[in-house]
């Protein structure tokens, strides 16, 4: 099955020491980072945005090709850069972002440079964020989302993270409302529980459930951090406990891996069950290390092949 995962890849920086004078470098974006793990984990992932034509963007691109990654609906824009971001962790993994991206290259996306809405319509699964609706202009995101029912309709998978970001937003009720009708076409939910408590104000993952559904989901992964998710597929689904995480340095990227493992298992013939157990065996590996997108020498090692036995 053809994935094509939309939205904005960044250069990264993290571990900074600037009394050193020194960083980590790379680059990362949600949904990058889902494409990233979705093709180590054998889908075959087109990824979707735009790029400048400086060499920083050349590096980006060379990047995403090394990972198995198709790179050709990725448009260069003649005078953006692609955006960037700074990771800040406290002493428990936790971290914040520093953004430098409100002129960057993917704000231009479906608007004359790079792919085309007609270009979507080869894809059997179409993965996105909030992060992709936030950064697009007001036409742009209604178009986007229009286009995305027309092709459920057809049989085509949408698969969403609300992944809330305020920042990007000109507030919380445009946000809502915009993730609002993206779920109405999608076909598989994977929110976070502290991202919906933000947008829309529950408290408990039985409410963002109910309204997730409400608005026509039929399958709901919703991501509580260490806790596990939480599963609802036609119905109110049981898990085991997960694994508790044994060691937390960076929780950058940790639910997009999830969310590669999790899609990757059910594409891959896995029931929702084993599906989440294979998202959080990634999540798990992704925490422990620094920055969104880990080593492929750390990633977990054939966690599907018992995943797809269910």
């Amino acid at each position: 099955m053809r994935i094509a995962c939309i939205g904005e890849c960044m250069i990264e920086l993290s571990q900074l020491d600037l009394a050193a004078r020194a960083a980590r470098a790379g680059f990362a974006g949600d949904t990058a980072n889902t494409a990233i793990y979705l093709a180590r984990l054998g889908q075959q992932v087109s990824y979707v945005t735009n790029l400048g034509q400086d060499g920083l963007s050349d590096q980006i691109i060379a990047g995403l090709a090394a990972e198995g990654i198709d790179c050709s609906l990725i448009g260069r824009h003649p005078t953006r850069l692609p955006g960037l971001y700074a990771i800040e962790t406290d002493p428990f993994g936790e971290r914040s972002f520093r953004y430098w991206r409100d002129g960057s290259a993917a704000r231009t996306l479906f608007d004359g440079v790079g792919a085309t809405w007609g270009d979507l319509d080869a894809f059997d699964v179409i993965y996105l964020s909030g992060i992709t609706l936030a950064i697009l202009p007001e036409a742009a995101r209604a178009a986007l989302t229009r286009k995305l029912g027309a092709l459920r309709t057809t049989g085509t998978q949408i698969v969403f993270d609300s992944n809330y970001r305020p920042r990007l937003w000109q507030d919380a009720p445009t946000a809502r409302a915009a993730c609002d009708a993206l779920w109405a076409v999608t076909s598989i939910g994977l929110p976070s529980l502290d991202d919906e408590i933000m947008l829309a104000g529950h408290t408990t993952a039985a409410e963002v459930l109910t309204r997730i559904v409400a608005l026509g989901v039929p399958e709901v992964v919703l991501k509580r951090g260490a806790a596990g998710p939480v599963l609802w597929r036609d119905g109110p689904v049981s898990l085991p406990d997960m694994p508790a995480p044994t060691h937390v340095v960076d929780t950058s990227g940790a639910g997009d891996s999830f969310n590669a493992g999790y899609l990757a298992a059910r594409l891959s013939g896995a029931d929702p069950v084993a599906a989440a157990q294979a998202g959080h065996a990634i999540a798990l590996r992704v925490i422990a290390v620094h920055g969104a997108v880990i080593p492929v020498q750390a990633m977990p090692g054939p966690i599907l092949t018992d995943a797809s036995a269910g």
